[in-house]
């Protein structure tokens, strides 16, 4: 069994017919394994389902259970029992719990992760048991890089990829002085290094209002004296909300750009609506790419959940569609080893269009401009406007050394 588990290893980044070869000399070789009663799929699936920010954790969890509910309840054929875990925003509690899905449980995938300080808690002590972990958004740098795991596999991006994605925007532009806007603490200030690493102009002045702020009327009335040719803001959650609906009453929208990630989407939409109508952000996905698997995700997710889905719903629903037809390609086979070479294979039409894992198992992907736009007189969505890097990896895939 040794040498078919150092074959499936090696054939780690091989075009899909090759793999798939491979895979299926492995299910012949096991096929008396599988005659036996197939044991059923445990996935454990952490998110913030709880406290303000469980919206991201409600997106996440039913873009992943629209996947499951499309395959009959059986990924990959094979009787899926999910196990949803609250990390409740706590680290601590977070590898708690993580350890508890492992040791007592006996998860074989780990999937999902909103927010980066659990992602840093709970990475290492996953890969560290050699549970597969299938991250559905958050993505900090250290995974990325010198930390990452054969392991770990992301239907997310990198962090800083959509921080990038509006600093290239903005030099494309031609914007020559930009002011920045975020809050201030370590992931914010993260935020607008990336941003700059892709701008090529000047940044007038960065604001970093106090984390929780409301009230940003003093920075916008030093933003008009300043004349910028943009605004970059980086302000997630409810700071978001307000900074939205503070600049539409500034007097500034319609004469300095308003440009953002992870400020305006389909998760803040909903309270921002006509305010957020023209703004930009930047994504690696929205409702309108045309393809086909975007098309009915979008359409029977709308029908099952009754709202729109956000990008953290695309993530998770891709993250279950790449469970799915990897274990088909493995024949439903979930042995670690065969399920990790097939998964590496991509093996999936992901919501997005293209998509395949670079050597650090983050998507190479494209990112896109994205533009608050009113469909209807109460319906307002996130459009893709302009492709702004295509097929594009992470700055950190170089120090990866697997």
């Amino acid at each position: 069994m040794r040498g078919y588990k150092t074959f499936l290893t090696r054939m780690r980044g091989v075009p899909v017919a090759g793999a798939l070869a491979g895979i299926l000399a492995l299910a012949a070789f096991q096929a008396p394994v599988r005659a036996q009663e197939p044991q059923p799929l445990r996935i454990g699936l952490m998110g913030t389902f709880s406290g303000p920010a469980s919206i991201y954790g409600k997106h996440m969890r039913d873009g992943f259970m629209l996947a499951v509910k499309q395959s009959n309840g059986a990924l990959g054929g094979l009787e899926t029992s999910i196990i949803e875990t609250d990390d409740k925003l706590d680290p601590e509690l977070a590898v708690d719990q993580v350890t508890k899905l492992i040791e007592e449980n006996g998860i074989d995938v780990l999937v999902g992760v909103n927010f980066s300080k659990i992602m840093l808690a709970v990475h290492d002590p996953v890969v560290r048991s050699r549970t597969l972990f299938i991250g559905t958004h958050s993505g900090p740098a250290p995974i990325a890089g010198r930390s990452c795991s054969r392991y770990f596999f992301s239907t997310g991006a990198q962090d800083d990829q959509v921080h990038e994605t509006m600093g290239r925007y903005a030099s494309l532009k031609g914007y020559q002085n930009i002011v920045t806007i975020a809050p201030d603490y370590e992931a914010a200030r993260d935020a607008v290094a990336a941003f700059r690493r892709h701008f090529k102009g000047q940044i007038a002045r960065d604001f970093f209002p106090r984390l929780g702020s409301t009230d940003f009327s003093q920075e916008f009335e030093q933003i008009a004296e300043l004349q910028p040719d943009a605004i970059y803001a980086y302000m997630p959650g409810g700071m978001g909300v307000e900074l939205v609906r503070q600049f539409h009453t500034s007097g500034l929208k319609g004469i300095v750009p308003f440009l953002s990630s992870d400020t305006i989407n389909e998760i803040t939409l909903p309270y921002t609506s006509e305010q957020a109508e023209g703004l930009f952000s930047a994504s690696s996905w929205a409702p309108n790419l045309d393809n086909p698997a975007n098309k009915r995700f979008v359409r029977e997710f709308g029908r099952e959940y009754n709202y729109a889905p956000s990008v953290y719903a695309a993530h998770g629903y891709d993250a279950a569609k790449l469970i799915h037809f990897s274990l088909e390609l493995t024949g439903g086979i979930k042995e670690q080893e065969a399920l990790m070479s097939a998964i590496s294979a991509a093996p999936f039409e992901s919501v997005r269009g293209d998509f395949r894992f670079n050597s650090n198992q983050f998507p190479i992907q494209d990112f896109y401009l994205v533009e608050g736009v009113r469909r209807t007189s109460t319906l307002y969505e996130m459009e893709a406007v302009a492709r702004v890097f295509d097929d594009v990896g992470d700055a950190y895939s170089g120090s990866c050394r697997m």
